[in-house]
């Protein structure tokens, strides 16, 4: 069968090559795959920056915004042939540290954990994968176009946890959210702002394509001008930042209301210098009762708070999210970037 495969570590290794079709365990799914999304992540490790081989092996099957459709489940499970189904990124390290030993692996204190297509197990991203049955979750059939938006849904599902469980110290009743960055990530978060009953808003520097539309159809208010004229005029209650850009994050954290919370989910690249006034910073924080948490990966509880939202959403917006289908024969031209692009899936069952 073919998947696709990278040399973590080496640029432009990034290939379609034949590999065994993987035996599945005893408690484990036999899984034909569909699609896989790619991301900011899967760029990384495409361009030899991030990624990990198995142990004894060089190559990695990347791929972990998963969906497929099982093929053959053991009797005593609660799947079953035909089922839609994604897999966890995220398995607990083998020691378990604390956290992962209470299932929030997500958590993993000593980082010894390990991800499917990115950190020392392959990924989905073959024709046929298998998956253990404790880190598979089905979906809807509905979702059958759709559901390789899952992994990243269950980011942004854990974000607003976090942010409620922060709020929960004291009085929380938020009001207004502020979402930066409309690529995929920044655009689930607003679709479960929305689903909330959020005044909802979204800041992202494009004024063409399709994001403002994206955006105005799930009833959000789309912004393009700078972070700090757009955040101190909304002053949000709850920030979900998915740009990682030092100016933004930095912006939001300066205009939030009195006890608001900045939910940061992008990852900045090291070395960019930005001049603040920490000073300022940390007595508006400290005065105001501000909080600013990061928040990345997604343990079970997540997945399932994905599909639930994923369920509750209107199929036809969450297909506006997917502007490119491309072939798993031609993967190469989903990691290069368009114009147009908001999210590119790889597609599994056709290979032509």
């Amino acid at each position: 069968m073919q998947a696709l495969t990278v040399r973590p570590g080496k640029a432009g290794s990034l290939t379609v090559e034949d590999v065994e079709e993987p035996p599945a365990g005893p408690k484990e799914l036999l899984v034909d795959g569909l699609a896989i999304g790619v991301c900011g992540t899967d760029k990384e490790i495409a361009s030899g920056q991030y990624g990990w081989a198995p142990p004894g092996r060089d190559t990695l099957v990347i791929g972990h915004e998963s969906l497929g459709r099982v093929v053959k489940a053991p009797p005593d499970s609660t799947f079953s042939a035909g089922d839609l189904v994604v897999g966890v990124v995220r398995r607990p390290d083998p020691e378990p540290c604390r956290a992962c030993a209470h299932g929030e692996f997500d958590m993993c204190r000593n980082g010894r954990y390990t991800e499917r297509g990115i950190k020392e197990i392959d990924g989905y991203g073959s024709m046929r994968w298998c998956v253990e049955t404790d880190y598979a979750v089905a979906i809807d059939e509905n979702l059958a176009d759709v559901g390789m938006l899952m992994e990243p849904t269950t980011v942004v599902a854990k974000a607003w946890e976090q942010v409620r469980r922060v709020g929960q110290r004291g009085y929380f009743e938020p009001e207004r959210a502020l979402i930066t960055g409309a690529g995929p990530i920044g655009l689930l978060a607003a679709l479960l702002s929305v689903q909330q009953g959020l005044d909802t808003h979204i800041l992202d520097r494009v004024t063409d394509g399709p994001k403002p539309g994206i955006a105005a159809a799930l009833g959000a208010t789309y912004h393009h001008d700078d972070i700090d004229d757009v955040a101190s005029r909304l002053r949000p209650d709850v920030v979900i930042e998915a740009t990682g850009a030092g100016p933004v994050v930095f912006g939001a954290i300066a205009n939030t209301a009195t006890y608001g919370i900045v939910c940061l989910t992008g990852v900045s690249p090291a070395g960019r210098r930005l001049q603040i006034d920490a000073g300022a910073v940390n007595r508006e924080l400290v005065l105001e009762n501000d909080a600013v948490v990061g928040s990345v990966n997604a343990n079970l509880r997540h997945y399932r708070q994905a599909a639930e939202a994923l369920g509750k959403a209107d199929k036809d917006w969450l297909a506006s999210l997917i502007t490119r289908r491309v072939p798993l024969s031609r993967a190469g031209d989903a990691f290069t970037a368009e114009p147009d692009d908001v999210k590119v899936v790889i597609t599994l069952d056709d290979a032509s």
